[in-house]
């Protein structure tokens, strides 16, 4: 399960956590509002996460990914790391900077979180995420880089990011909406990136060229919403997708992370799960052997994707 993450030397697993969900009441994953039941006091909360980090690690997963737009997210990494007594070298802990939560542990909000990519930003958050997790942050990401933004080409950003880079972080990129390829080609020739981190899926394929290339050039790839927020489980109810993991014997998610798992490129495929069982059952696309080709038809075009989930509610 063990694996490099491209050349950065970093040991990672296939399958890793990304605590998205498990650190704020409010998401957009379909059914997270039933599966916190109600138990959105912090306290449950980092209960709940505790819960998952201690199953995704008996279950072998050595990658954890944070951001510090999560709500308490990397708080609840901190104090699990801390309880279970695990030093840097036995996890590899990424996160990210770029987006403040701002709904103040409420879900009836309008905005829940506020992006500003601009260089004091950056040292505001590095110093609040190192405050927190300490010598454990071994990669640290731009939160969804996108050309607009123009955070590829802040010279002042790009130094600060060379500057940790040299003091022995690896430094990545995420990237989000229908022009992600655009986003990547241009972290690639811009250079001083690592990793990226895109969303790839059955329904979203349009960054897999630029994936390739970023594998190629050494860049580690790491890959969320392989589950497309929820709509490729068993909430979703994608026809298609039901029958095929029925005849495969395994949950419909497991079936769609196995087909991201089956692509070359990839290094690690986050899962979003929220609850033990939904983290168990993901972790069972290890077992599952698909083709590259798989459920070629579930593909959606890349803008009709991203409208889709720009009405998902959040809970």
């Amino acid at each position: 399960m063990d694996t490099t993450l491209g050349e950065t030397g970093l040991t990672v697993t296939r399958i890793g956590l990304g605590l998205a969900a498990l650190g704020r009441p409010a998401y957009i994953n379909l059914g997270h509002a039933a599966d916190l039941a109600g138990h959105t006091d912090v306290g449950s909360m980092e209960q709940g996460a505790h819960a998952v980090l201690d199953a995704a690690y008996a279950g072998g997963v050595r990658y954890f990914d944070a951001a510090r737009s999560y709500g308490k997210a990397e708080a609840f990494l901190a104090s699990w790391l801390d309880r279970r007594g695990l030093g840097p070298d036995e996890v590899t802990v990424g996160s990210k900077w770029g987006y403040t939560y701002t709904a103040d542990w409420r879900i009836d909000v309008d905005v829940h979180e506020v992006k500003d990519l601009g260089a004091e930003n950056f040292r505001r958050q590095l110093a609040e995420t190192r405050e927190l997790l300490g010598d454990h942050l071994r990669l640290y990401q731009i939160h969804s880089a996108t050309l607009d933004s123009g955070v590829l080409d802040d010279r002042e950003v790009l130094g600060e990011l060379a500057a940790l880079r040299a003091g022995g972080v690896r430094i990545g990129f995420t990237t989000s909406g229908p022009r992600q390829a655009d986003t990547i080609e241009r972290a690639l020739e811009v250079g001083g990136f690592d990793t990226v981190q895109s969303t790839w899926n059955l329904f979203e394929r349009s960054a897999g060229a630029a994936l390739v290339r970023a594998h190629e050039a050494g860049l580690g790839v790491i890959i969320k919403e392989a589950l497309a927020n929820g709509r490729l489980t068993d909430r979703g109810d994608v026809g298609e997708l039901v029958s095929a993991a029925r005849d495969a014997g395994v949950a419909p998610d497991a079936l769609a992370l196995a087909a991201v798992l089956a692509q070359p490129w990839v290094d690690v495929v986050l899962s979003g799960a929220s609850t033990v069982w939904e983290l168990q059952s993901n972790l069972t696309a290890l077992q599952v052997g698909v083709s590259a080709q798989h459920l070629e038809g579930l593909a959606e075009d890349r803008e009709m994707y991203w409208e889709k989930r720009s009405e998902l509610p959040w809970n």
